[in-house]
């Protein structure tokens, strides 16, 4: 379908639409929604804030994976709206028939968190749907994801960050059914220190730590729940990992894999079917702004691994 319009656009003379390669955009904590409907996939992530008007966030959209027209503004800080700096990994999940936008933001005066945003379509506009954060208000927190468990009750799960804990914690909380507010005690799931891998970050702080970034949950073919995640190795190089729920369900516990899954400076990532079902791995990769560039893997389950090939 998105072929067709865009044929339809250029027969017409509607102006020539530009397409780009993939190795071009520069994103970090890329997300890519597939939309069989439609034909295309919609990508998102960090990288964006200076849209006209302000910070926000943009998408970019394809066909095939390979040639992409964008950016295409999504959202726009509205006026009013307490964050105005550092607008981070914005992931979108269509839920019960809608678009929901999990990003993080933070301002001078408030603690980072992850805030629901929400649209009609996965191009937006997306509006502001939570009132506030739904990460806990005294927390530092960041990259929040939604997960369903078995009994259809949403979560968000979430990093508390190192910057105020040192060893950085990936948490849960619950949300409401319909999205718009978090609700009773977040549960912490593991800390960084869990991977033997794992070394510590600076960033200029006083003092070093371990991270924990980017938590995206998925369902394998045998049922298994597993978690990526990203860190720092001993050489300070950025990995992108996997956990295992020993359960099955979010409460765990938790098994971290020996090794990381990707230990070539990249990470964030997340997965997806592609439109002919083929689950595929996007993270971004090097780690060093500003060449952060999104990659594609294709991912095979083995043995309760996971395996990837580039595309």
């Amino acid at each position: 379908m998105f072929l067709l319009i865009l044929n339809a656009l250029l027969a017409a003379g509607a102006g020539e639409v530009q397409l780009r390669p993939l190795d071009t955009i520069h994103l970090r904590d890329p997300f890519i929604l597939a939309m069989s409907e439609e034909k295309c996939y919609y990508l998102y992530g960090t990288g964006f804030q200076g849209l006209p008007n302000g910070p926000g966030f943009a998408c970019f959209r394809s066909a095939d994976l390979k040639a992409w027209e964008g950016p295409i503004a999504v959202f726009r800080r509205p006026e009013g709206f307490w964050a105005d700096h550092e607008y981070w990994a914005p992931e979108v999940h269509r839920h019960q028939g809608r678009y929901y936008m999990f990003a993080s933001f933070h301002a001078p005066s408030h603690t980072r968190g992850t805030q629901i945003l929400v649209a009609d379509v996965p191009q937006g506009p997306f509006r502001v749907h939570s009132p506030e954060p739904v990460t806990p208000p005294d927390w530092e927190c960041l990259d929040g994801t939604l997960f369903i468990d078995e009994q259809q009750q949403p979560w968000i799960v979430f990093c508390h960050e190192w910057v105020q804990v040192r060893d950085g914690e990936i948490c849960a909380r619950r949300l409401s059914g319909d999205l718009t507010r978090g609700e009773g005690d977040a549960r912490l799931l593991f800390h960084a220190s869990e991977a033997a891998w794992t070394g510590t970050m600076g960033f200029g702080q006083k003092e070093e730590g371990l991270i924990t970034d980017g938590p995206f949950l998925h369902r394998g073919q045998d049922g298994a729940l597993f978690m990526l995640w990203s860190s720092f190795g001993e050489d300070k190089r950025y990995r992108q990992a996997v956990a295992r729920s020993a359960s099955g369900t979010l409460e765990g516990p938790w098994t971290q894999s020996s090794a990381p899954v990707f230990d070539n400076d990249g990470g964030h990532g997340m997965l997806f079917r592609d439109l002919e079902g083929r689950l595929t791995l996007c993270l971004h990769q090097p780690n060093k702004s500003p060449q952060e560039r999104p990659r594609l893997f294709r991912v095979e389950e083995k043995n309760g691994e996971l395996a990837l090939t580039p595309l």
